[in-house]
């Protein structure tokens, strides 16, 4: 699993929420069998509020910055193991989150900024893989894949 972290007009992320947040997504792909067998990769990049609400202006027409917004790759299928390589490669798309907002958010849960970090990668990487939050039972079944990767990790409320 390859993580790229960016920053655009943000503080550089600490390395040790680097690792947690590398440890969400390796753990949300635990809990996936299917993505066991390729070598996936994605990007994470922090943004400030003002590129946040752009992107949730362009991208979901809401005119308020947002926490977490994912980009699946749709366009990619695995590449086939070829002579150099054990496994199939992947990339699995973008999340994007701002700090801002995931602070504003830990504030109004009574939770460290860390832990909704976590959160938020693990609520973008099940985004990336196809899981969404249209209907009640799509989000109860998110809710409970987020508490389950986060809880596999040690990130608790």
């Amino acid at each position: 699993m390859k993580i790229h972290f960016g920053e655009r007009g943000t503080e550089p992320l600490p390395s040790a929420t680097q690792l947690q947040l590398r440890q969400v997504v390796s753990a949300g792909l635990k809990h996936h069998p299917q993505y066991r067998k390729l070598n996936c990769s994605l990007a994470i990049t922090f943004v400030t509020a003002a590129e946040m609400r752009e992107l949730n202006s362009k991208y979901r027409g809401k005119e308020t910055p947002t926490d977490v917004l994912s980009f699946p790759n749709t366009m990619q299928n695995p590449i086939i193991p070829g002579s150099r390589r054990a496994k199939p490669s992947l990339t699995l798309g973008s999340i994007i989150i701002c700090p801002e907002v995931a602070q504003s958010q830990a504030q109004e849960y009574n939770h460290s900024l860390e832990r909704e970090l976590a959160f938020l990668a693990a609520h973008g990487f099940l985004h990336l893989i196809g899981y969404d939050h249209t209907t009640d039972e799509d989000e109860r079944t998110m809710i409970a894949l987020q508490k389950q990767i986060l809880e596999y990790v040690g990130v608790l409320r």
